[in-house]
């Protein structure tokens, strides 16, 4: 210890120092921001991230209903997809249950387009 005692190296040691600032500041930063975390920093990006998963979701039902409706029909007989249908798949598979009928109706329609479902699919999107 070269000829010092304990008590002349507590406070004089700047390792220690820091240490122990650093400490106090983030248990004062944890008690400032107790529960904060859980809210988003940017609220807006917040919104577009859940209006993008929805959109996915959405999309991933009306295809969802679509296959169904063509596992559904006879050989000769074209696939009815209902806007309903899209609903359920989203209540069903994704928990949402307060689909507007409009974006259910949107998404279908681009799903029935580009999965070709013209020559062998009917649908109300369109009314």
């Amino acid at each position: 210890m070269s000829g010092r005692t304990v008590g002349e190296s507590v406070g004089t040691d700047p390792i220690g120092l820091l240490v122990v600032v650093t400490g106090v500041v983030f248990v004062l930063f944890g008690v400032l921001w107790r529960g904060s975390v859980r809210r988003p920093f940017a609220p807006g990006r917040a919104r577009a991230a859940q209006d993008r998963i929805f959109a996915r979701d959405l999309r991933r039902a009306a295809d969802m209903a679509i296959a169904a409706a063509r596992r559904q029909a006879a050989p000769d007989e074209p696939a009815i997809i209902r806007v309903d249908d899209v609903i359920r798949v989203m209540a069903a598979q994704f928990g949402r249950h307060p689909v507007p009928r409009t974006q259910a109706a949107a998404a279908l329609r681009e799903r029935f387009e580009a999965g070709a479902c013209r020559t062998d699919c009917l649908t109300d999107a369109y009314d």
